[in-house]
């Protein structure tokens, strides 16, 4: 008895053949994204790539996502990056662009320099990375949810209504969108939220699925990339202060510099000496210095901006790079520091007695005082100096260049 061969077979082989074919394509862009995050460990950078590989047409597609990390107290999920316009006029912009250049996944991953550079003319970007999320399901809604879940959470215009004045939904207004948990080796750390604002096409379960599966492959590179900024920045710390290292004072200035230039803004950099230290060593021992130089590492970084490199340059002397900062801007921060350092209550029992420790400072800026780093250091220097030979706990400032 011979098989049937007649249409019905036939719709099952072409019903096979396009699901082999949506198959392949679908790993196909899996391994060029998986790619992608191998060619860094830098997390932001990461964090990029990822996203791309989320909205990018050859990616996987969808209009908008946003990436939130859990905090390191556990306790909160803190909004990281995010990519998509802010409305339809610029979507329909940036994709005709993209589709005028036939930029492929390469060229939008290789377009890291320039997303960063634009960080602050989003408000899309602005309203997530202020985003802050407790973890807790009463405060935190769907984002606590889906994460303590560690589940795909789709949310459709018609259950949209059972989270009323949600945290998400304040700044990712979207009738439908997607919320998936990255995981490292079976434990959240993370979400990916995704939508379709502009096109408003569907969400359907194949996105589901190979966002899923995508997601498990970030969620690692995330988790590798965090253990190697905590190796890096073991590498880089002081081992008594805590604070950033003079080797990371030197590379930093020179980065930071070269942005600066390039974006036409400020830098400056600031010298800081504890007063007659060596004369507190001497009556004290070592051990009751280190204790003050502890201490006063604290006060600089607690007086300083977060945006702010404090590191320990040797010795007794601290450098802070200020990017960003004019003189006016750094000689504020610099008061700032001297006038806390100067009303601290350092060591008092019987043994020492309260002691009144100072510092004085110098203060340098580019472009004012130089256009390269050793302009800006030898600068700093020369104001720390004046400073010391006018009478100690001062600031001063390098002069203008004539």
């Amino acid at each position: 008895m011979k098989e049937s061969t007649g249409p019905q077979t036939g719709q099952n082989q072409d019903l096979l053949l396009e699901q082999l074919t949506k198959a392949r394509q679908e790993l196909s862009t899996l391994y060029e994204i998986s790619n992608a995050m191998h060619r860094t460990l830098e997390l932001e950078e990461i964090l990029f790539i990822i996203l791309t590989g989320v909205t990018s047409h050859t990616g996987l597609g969808f209009n908008r996502a946003m990436l939130l990390l859990l905090d390191n107290q556990g306790k909160n999920l803190e909004g990281k990056i995010s990519i998509g316009p802010d409305n339809g006029e610029e979507a329909g912009r940036i994709w005709g662009l993209i589709d005028k250049e036939k930029m492929d996944l390469d060229d939008l991953v290789n377009s890291f320099g320039h997303f960063k550079n634009n960080l602050n003319n989003s408000k899309f970007i602005n309203l997530v990375r202020n985003l802050k999320v407790p973890l807790l399901e009463s405060q935190g809604g769907i984002l606590a949810k889906a994460f303590n879940d560690g589940m795909p959470f789709h949310i459709k215009k018609e259950n949209m209504a059972n989270f009323p004045s949600d945290p998400l939904l304040s700044v990712f207004s979207s009738d439908e969108f997607l919320v998936i948990p990255l995981k490292a080796k079976d434990k959240s750390i993370g979400l990916i939220v995704a939508d379709n604002l502009f096109t408003q096409h569907s969400i359907s379960k194949d996105d589901i699925r190979v966002l899923m599966m995508f997601a498990n492959q970030a969620g690692l590179a995330i988790e590798n990339s965090k253990l190697y900024e905590l190796t890096l920045m073991k590498a880089h710390k002081d081992a008594l202060t805590d604070l950033w290292n003079h080797g990371y004072f030197q590379r930093h200035v020179d980065e930071k510099l070269a942005f600066a230039k390039d974006q036409m803004s400020f830098l400056s950099v600031i010298m800081l000496d504890i007063d007659n230290f060596k004369n507190y060593n001497d009556t004290w021992g070592h051990q009751k210095g280190d204790e003050i130089l502890i201490k006063i590492s604290r006060i600089v970084s607690d007086s300083s901006r977060k945006v702010d490199y404090v590191c320990r340059y040797g010795g007794e002397e601290i450098a802070i790079i200020l990017p960003d900062a004019s003189k006016k801007d750094a000689m504020v921060i610099a008061e700032r520091i001297r006038a806390n350092i100067e009303q601290h209550q350092f060591l008092k029992d019987a043994d020492h007695p309260l002691q009144k420790i100072t510092v004085s400072i110098g203060v340098s800026s580019f472009p004012d005082d130089g256009s390269n780093k050793s302009e800006l250091i030898h600068a700093a220097d020369l104001a720390l100096y004046e400073a010391k030979r006018s009478g100690k706990n001062k600031v001063s400032t390098a002069p203008f260049k004539s």
